[in-house]
């Protein structure tokens, strides 16, 4: 079948290129010139483990390219893809999706045979039918379906998760729709997914409930973490024993320095909104918002403490800028909030991440930054952990030591083992464990 992906963001080109890979002739389409000729050249714009591997065989085998120029290749497609921004609106939080229905509006503009418009960007309930509006009073003569197919990647992880998913979602309201969505993901069948077509609203919605739902779980584990350092108890322990429970499960109970990323704070925010405008407010996801919000900045409080109380003129070396591990997106990063708050109190911040420096000299614009982690350490103050990178679990400890002014460690993603911190003389400071102190 022939494909148009919308948009070359991080959906959209993990999307574009998977479908691809399942014998599929695709097109990526984005008004970004400079993006496509980087993309034409073989250059990823982000980082995405195997995502570079699977464009440059699939572009190699003529199953994908890319264009700016939608009109010239639309011409055939069974399916055009919406995988275009909903940044949240400043005024309200909500989503703003003006590209999504400018997009819309150039499909509707050239399309000329029968195809689907699906929305694969995150999307409140009721868009796909703002979208056949639109594209129905741009071209009322036009064949075309709507439908809702949710996208459920997980960063650092996405390919596999495209390849392999747990279930793929399909809302839509009328049959020829759901059948070509359904030959699309046909190369799959082996892989054996939960296959679930529903209505177009209530798949917009499983999105949402989705994300919110994790982010609530992650809620819970950090607002237990503040509970075990107060009374003693390991809020590892906890979380295992609760996730021994298959009712709980045990994903998503790693407490930590709060949510970021370009989804959870995001579309919290959109589902709050979304339940506020029709009259159904959720007070539960309310208050995770406004959780993890205070987290982040409470963190930096945590380094403070553990300097002694002040951090003024003292330099603090930060290891883990992006989000979350192997990827380099840093919207919404703890990193963020921690580095900013620590500069608000006199801090003089260096950092260090293995994919994330090129945006971090965007973003943080006051860090120095270093090549290694060590060049990072050497003469701070204290080291703190804010993304749980693997290289950081293996540093060799004896020679951190000897490059930190301070045996100060800060682990805000629990990768070390307290007794073992203990015996190499820090004083380890962790998420809801008890601190241990060498001297």
């Amino acid at each position: 079948m022939k494909i148009i992906v919308v948009g070359t963001g991080y959906v959209g080109l993990v999307s574009g290129a998977c479908f691809a890979d399942f014998g599929h002739t695709v097109v990526c389409v984005d008004v970004d010139g400079p993006k496509i000729e980087l993309l034409k050249a073989g250059q990823m714009p982000l980082f995405e483990p195997g995502l570079e591997e699977i464009v440059a065989k699939n572009v190699k085998l003529g199953r994908l390219a890319f264009a700016t120029d939608l009109k010239q290749h639309i011409d055939g497609a069974d399916v055009a893809f919406l995988a275009v921004g909903t940044p949240p609106r400043r005024i309200d939080g909500q989503a703003d999706l003006s590209f999504v229905y400018q997009a819309a509006r150039e499909i509707a503009a050239c399309a000329s045979n029968f195809l689907v418009i699906a929305t694969k960007s995150t999307v409140p309930v009721g868009t796909g039918d703002e979208i056949e509006r639109v594209v129905r009073k741009a071209r009322p003569e036009l064949s075309f379906g709507v439908a809702s197919n949710p996208e459920f990647l997980r960063q650092g992880s996405a390919v596999k998760d495209f390849q392999k998913p747990d279930r793929i979602v399909i809302g839509s309201n009328d049959e020829r729709t759901r059948a070509v969505m359904a030959e699309i993901y046909r190369p799959l069948e082996a892989a054996n997914p939960h296959l679930m077509f529903t209505d177009r609203r209530t798949s917009e919605l499983i999105k949402y409930a989705a994300n919110a739902f994790l982010a609530t779980k992650i809620t819970y584990i950090n607002e237990m973490a503040d509970l075990c350092e107060q009374v003693g108890a390991n809020v590892q322990d906890v979380a295992r024993g609760i996730g021994l429970d298959n009712r709980i499960g045990p994903k998503f109970l790693d407490a930590g320095p709060g949510i970021g990323g370009s989804c959870f704070p995001k579309d919290t925010q959109a589902l709050i909104k979304s339940a506020q405008d029709h009259g159904a407010p959720m007070r539960i996801v309310e208050t995770v918002a406004a959780f993890n919000e205070n987290r982040k900045r409470a963190m930096a409080r945590r380094i403070v403490t553990a300097c002694g109380g002040s951090v003024r003129d003292k330099s603090i070396a930060v290891l883990g800028l992006a989000f979350k591990p192997n990827t380099d997106d840093m919207r919404d990063a703890p990193s963020l909030s921690i580095v900013t708050a620590l500069e608000d109190v006199g801090a003089c911040v260096r950092g260090y991440d293995p994919e994330a420096m090129e945006q971090a000299r965007r973003l943080m614009p006051n860090v120095e930054l270093f090549d290694t982690a060590y060049d990072c350490i050497r003469g701070a103050d204290a080291m703190v952990i804010v993304t749980e990178w693997a290289e950081f679990r293996t540093l060799d400890m004896a020679r951190v030591k000897s490059l930190l002014k301070a045996p100060v460690v800060v682990d805000l993603r629990n990768i070390y083992k307290p007794d073992e911190m203990l015996r190499g003389g820090f004083n380890y400071h962790s998420i809801g464990r008890p601190t241990v102190l060498w001297r």
